[in-house]
Parts: C-alpha cells; structure tokens; sequence
C-alpha cells in the first residue's frame, strides 16, 4: 500500500451499499445467479462504477469495488469435492450452526432476537437473509478449479474505474482467508484440520496471485481468527486458542507464498455482530501470531468501544520495520456518525505509536449492511475530514 507520505491517506475494509436500485445483487451474486458477461456488463459494471465514483468523490484514497462478490470464494473448489448437508453438527470442538456467541447468553432478554440470523445484520431499505437450514460440506480434495471467478471480478472493477472516469490512486480486493473460508466450509474428506486448512489454502493462493497480478493492494479478511474464541466448545483455555490461531497464521502465510508483503493487507475483526461483545478475546493474546502475517499493513478494529482501548497494546507491541497499521477510526458498530476531530484524535494515537507515514485511517470492518446506507457515506465523508484535520497537525505543527 501507499504510505502517508505527505498526508494522511484513507481506506475502508471492503464492504459498502449497494446502489439504488441494486440492493439484491450481491446476493445474486454469492448464489451465482449472475454469470453472463454481457449481463455483468449491462447489471453489475454500472453498479460498481457508481460506487467507485462515490468512493473518490467522498475523498477515499484506496478504493474497493463495494465487496459485492465476498461469496465467490466457494466457487474456486469444484463441486464434484462438496456437498450440501442439512445443518447439523458433529464436532465437539466447534459451535453447532445458531450458537450463538458467549456474549449473548448472558442477556436473556435479547437473545431470543440474536438468534434470529436475519437480524444480525438488518438495516432499514435491506432484505432480511433467509435462514442457514444446510452447510457445505468438504467430501473430497479441495483444490481450486482455476482463476475464472476471480478474474470475472477483477475484469468488472477495471472495467468500472475506467467507466467511473474516476482518478482512482489505489485500489484493493478483498478475499476470504483460509480460516474464515473454514468457517463455510466444513470438513468430511481430511484427517486432520491441519491438513483441510492447508488444502484450502492452496485452492485460495490462486485467487490472491490473481489480484496481485491485476494491480489491486490484497486484502485477507480473517475475522475467525479473534472470533472462533467464544464459539468454541468447550470454552479453550488461551494457550489452546493460540494453538487453534497459529495453525491459521500458518495457512494464511503459505497461501501467500511469493506475493511480496507490500502488496498485502491483513484485516481481522471480532465478528461484526450487533451485540454486546462481553466476550471478546483482547487482542494482547493474539497481537504477536497477527504481526507473523507476511502482510505489509494491518487492519483492526479501533473505534469500536468493546475494543478502542486496545490501541495501549499497539503501544507495547514492537511494529517490525517496513509495517503499516490501519486502524479502523469509524465504526460500523454505531449509528452514531463520528465527529472529524474524534476520527483525528484517533489517528493521531496510531502515529504516536507507528509513525505518520506508517498508518493509514480505515474503517473497523465493512459498512454496508451494517448501518443504513445514508450513514455510511456519511461515516467515510467524517473519515475524509478526520484525516485531513490530522494531517494538518501532523504536517504543519
């Protein structure tokens, strides 16, 4: 990614709302619905033009294409090695599908609403998801049956900057990691989860080269990583959990064999979910495994309130050379739209610690379909500004 050489420079985490008019596409999308490539060109390139020109309009520095296509990662293992299953669970070591987190069992006045799939996330003007009632399944070698997918994604975003007629200075692709793709995926087929997390890893490096090769920053989404910890039964003591974390660490790295760090950012998030988060790992145990990712910026959770105070362990941390943070400084954990001079403040936490040149402000996780879509412009346009009240003190002070 580009340093904040002679200003603060912005990012979001990948997932923004739909245009008008689209609201149903991703889901078109993830289900497949949408392959045709003159019905790409003639439904979904204009959707993302317009989302790339909001994008820049707004001021955002590194753009993403809405994140309109997440889903498409189960797409890159042949069908012939997966199956459908009804949703039922047999490994004691993970959370039967409606498990819900730790958390929300010790609010019983409310759980009866987090348990409802569609809530989660619901947002006046979005449709209600239906209800996960089977699971992929793993029933043979996962391997990747080639860059198609991938390369029909990449071909719809350059096709739309070109059309947005937009100066775009930097653009990003976010693909799922190995240990949140086994979070859709569950295993049938290896012996160990070491060796199915490997397999995926291997069938996912494909789609990572591909974005690379394309010219876009990479960004790995892994919010499994902090998240599998309140899931898990039984509740892991921390020293297993690390164990359960390495183990990803390690696929993330060899499903990036050979892509240099520069072009690589790594983003972990606690879920997403709307609700109290009482039981969320501190990022202290884990913060040393998040720092051996071969990723040259890191992408985290810092305005939200369960976790802003976590910015005192980046504090602790020792940043290796060459590494840039990207903090998340707006949140789509509120509906609350953040004042510019909170977003300052908090960059300007980040710098203390890493260096002006080395951060660059973001969000904490994606904002579509977490907020209305109103506030999410709203929350990238408080982004903008805050930077930009930053810069000035970081620049002329």
């Amino acid at each position: 990614m580009q340093r904040s050489i002679t200003r603060i420079r912005t990012s979001h985490v990948g997932r923004l709302p739909p245009p008008k008019g689209w609201e149903d596409m991703p889901g078109r999308l993830a289900s497949a619905e949408i392959t045709d490539p003159a019905v790409i060109a003639a439904q979904i390139t204009p959707a993302i033009t317009e989302t790339v020109k909001r994008q820049v309009e707004v001021g955002i520095d590194c753009i993403g294409d809405g994140e309109f296509w997440t889903a498409r990662s189960l797409a890159i293992i042949p069908r012939t090695s997966l199956a459908l299953r009804r949703a039922r669970w047999r490994w004691a070591s993970r959370p039967p599908p409606g498990t819900r987190p730790a958390s929300a069992t010790n609010f019983p006045i409310s759980t009866s609403t987090w348990t409802m799939p569609e809530t989660l996330f619901l947002v006046p003007g979005e449709k209600p998801m239906p209800p996960v009632t089977v699971r992929v399944v793993a029933r043979g070698p996962v391997k990747s049956k080639g860059p198609e997918a991938i390369n029909r994604q990449l071909e719809t975003f350059k096709a739309a900057i070109e059309r947005s007629s937009a100066t775009a200075e930097e653009a990003f692709v976010a693909v799922l990691a190995p240990g949140w793709l086994d979070h859709f995926i569950f295993n049938e087929y290896y012996k160990t989860e070491e060796e199915f997390l490997f397999a995926l890893a291997d069938a996912l490096r494909e789609e990572y080269r591909a974005v690379v090769a394309a010219g876009f920053v990479l960004q790995i989404d892994d919010p499994g990583l902090p998240d599998w910890w309140d899931m898990l039964k039984p509740e892991p003591t921390i020293e297993a959990y690390r164990k359960f974390a390495r183990l990803r660490i390690d696929a993330v790295n060899h499903a990036l064999v050979g892509i240099p760090e520069e072009r690589v950012r790594y983003h972990l998030c606690w879920g997403s979910w709307h609700g109290p988060h009482t039981h969320d790992l501190p990022l202290e145990h884990i913060i040393d495994l998040i720092l051996e990712v071969k990723a040259q910026t890191y992408s985290f959770e810092a305005a939200n309130v369960r976790h802003e105070h976590e910015w005192r362990v980046w504090q602790q941390a020792k940043l290796p050379a060459g590494k840039m943070l990207m903090p998340g400084v707006v949140s789509h954990a509120t509906n609350l739209v953040e004042h510019p001079q909170l977003v300052a403040d908090r960059i300007l936490r980040y710098t203390a610690i890493a260096g002006r040149e080395n951060v660059v402000a973001g969000t904490d996780c994606g904002l579509g379909g977490r907020v209305h879509a109103d506030l999410a412009w709203a929350k990238l346009r408080t982004l903008v500004e805050g930077a930009r009240l930053a810069s000035t003190s970081l620049w002329t002070s």
